[in-house]
């Protein structure tokens, strides 16, 4: 008797629990569906009200028009290519550090952990940055202003460190017996089997160079707009009146339609690519924190 009334408490914290995380998960899900929804109405309907559920006039007209343009064309050139190249070279570089600082043989092992350390609690601020970045480095306006200052994060390392300390020290002995060096053993042993937490960081520096905009805003400058920061230049220009192409007959492309278009297309590559790396995500996070 006792155990069917712990079954009946079970089932119905389970019932409760499970609509209230339907709930939850419907607040955070519905705005991003309205976002599109919003995109894929005819734009003069949509000034007439939202929508809800469904559009009430499909138009791909907001489409047409934010792809014609040249500015959203190059900033997404621009986007890509600091997401993939940024990525690759902080994944790298932050791997090598994390690879040497692993190893107790290290001559200033402890001095090098306490200068990553320090990185992570305390920064010389926006000035320093921006005076360092622009006139010491001299790479205002430069392409390499995305990746060098971005190359290193304390906590990706850390988080390899532990990562690289799991491996079983046999792989580097019998490679070393073979005259294989740190080089060779790094790029040809160590990087192959840690494709879990590779994947991870790289997952966290593709977020951050697909998502950052004040970088581009201090450095970069019109020459090097990213996606983000059109975004942002979009949703600050309100009163904005532009006109579709012939294409889409005489509609009106509204600064509501298009705000809510490029939302879209500049958050959809990044959900798109989420899904393939999750197992990874998931798994790199745990080995990369437990091991070690």
């Amino acid at each position: 008797m006792l155990k069917a009334r712990n079954l009946n408490r079970g089932s119905i914290f389970d019932i409760v629990n499970l609509i209230f995380m339907s709930f939850v998960i419907l607040l955070t899900l519905y705005p991003f569906y309205y976002v599109i929804i919003s995109s894929l109405n005819e734009p003069i309907d949509l000034l007439n009200g939202p929508v809800f559920f469904f559009p009430r006039k499909f138009s791909l007209a907001n489409y047409s028009y934010v792809l014609r343009d040249e500015r959203i064309l190059k900033a997404a050139f621009i986007t890509i290519s600091r997401t993939v190249v940024g990525s690759i070279s902080a994944v790298i570089f932050t791997a090598a550090f994390a690879y040497g600082v692993s190893k107790q043989r290290l001559l200033g092992r402890k001095f090098f952990i306490g200068m990553a350390l320090v990185t992570m609690y305390f920064s010389g601020g926006l000035i320093p940055s921006y005076l360092l970045i622009s006139h010491g480095l001299k790479l205002q306006g430069k392409f390499l202003v995305f990746i060098i200052p971005n190359l290193f994060s304390a906590f990706n390392a850390f988080v390899m460190m532990s990562f690289f300390r799991g491996i079983s020290p046999e792989i580097e002995e019998s490679a070393r017996i073979d005259g294989a060096n740190d080089l060779i053993i790094f790029f040809r042993l160590i990087l192959p089997v840690s494709m879990p937490i590779l994947a991870t960081i790289t997952l966290f520096n593709a977020v951050f160079h697909w998502n950052s905009w004040f970088d581009a805003l201090l450095y970069g400058g019109r020459k090097l707009e990213t996606l983000q920061q059109y975004l942002v230049k979009s949703i600050q220009s309100a009163n904005v009146n532009v006109k579709a192409s012939s294409f889409v007959s005489t509609l009106s492309v509204s600064s509501t339609s298009v705000r809510f278009t490029t939302m879209v297309i500049t958050a959809f590559p990044i959900v798109v690519a989420y899904p393939f790396l999750q197992r990874y995500f998931v798994k790199g996070i745990m080995i990369g924190s437990l091991k070690g």
